[in-house]
């Protein structure tokens, strides 16, 4: 990751005060300072329009109707926040939400869900390694319209890769296997050599392999918006429900 977050904004809507509490605690803990509110579905459609809201977490006991009546609310705004939605294991992801919490049980939930809502807004630095211009044009085109604050860097070559990295900054390479002169997978391992930090996501036409570490992700061509954004919200630590 890369740049800095001055503070943020979030609303909890529609919590139970224990569930509350839980993330108050939490606040007081976090790497930023947090303007934290709790609050119902109507006084966060009123936040929402006043403006200055970073992240909307929408709680597992909120009322479908709410939800969708918060969602439709935020995504009016511009900049739009992000929407969070608690959910419990086996519960359904709410349609057009940005990324899913676990439900906060205790208090180490809660600061872990504070820790992704700050990662998540943290503008995050993404090299871009790809001899083609049409898979740099592409990848650059769905990471352009994602939702997370993303500054891509672009390379042509695995030399450049492995020296541009070598200056740091970056949290997330997304590295094309069919790379000249060095391999893909030659440049995954010197990355990892150098920065085992950095998030690496292959892209190739081969059957993904098993990853050599949690850090490595493996995408198979070709690949779509919901394919690299399944891959952000895996980065930033946002989960599937299932």
């Amino acid at each position: 990751m890369s740049g800095e977050l001055v503070s943020l904004r979030i609303l909890l809507v529609g919590a139970d005060p224990v569930r509350q509490e839980l993330w108050r605690g939490a606040v007081v803990q976090a790497s930023v300072p947090i303007d934290f509110e709790a609050v119902t579905a109507s006084a966060a459609r009123v936040a929402l329009d006043r403006g200055g809201v970073d992240i909307c977490v929408l709680d597992a006991a909120l009322d479908g109707g709410d939800a969708a009546s918060v969602i439709t609310s935020a995504q009016a705004k511009r900049p739009a926040p992000l929407v969070f939605a608690s959910v419990r294991r086996g519960g359904a992801r709410p349609d057009a939400v940005d990324g899913v919490l676990p439900v906060a049980a205790d208090a180490i939930d809660a600061r872990k869900a504070i820790d992704i809502c700050i990662r998540a807004k943290m503008p995050t630095s993404v090299l871009l390694a790809a001899n083609s211009d049409s898979l740099r044009g592409v990848v650059r085109k769905i990471l352009g319209a994602s939702r997370f604050a993303l500054n891509v860097h672009e390379v042509a070559d695995g030399v450049e890769t492995l020296e541009r990295l070598g200056h740091g900054g970056f949290g997330l390479v997304f590295l094309d296997s069919d790379m000249p002169g060095f391999n893909g997978l030659d440049i995954m391992q010197g990355i990892k050599r150098m920065r085992p930090d950095v998030t690496v996501v292959v892209m190739s036409s081969a059957p993904p392999g098993r990853s050599p570490s949690e850090s490595v992700v493996f995408l198979k061509k070709p690949f779509y918006l919901d394919d690299v954004d399944a891959v952000l919200q895996r980065y930033f630590g946002l989960k599937d429900p299932r």
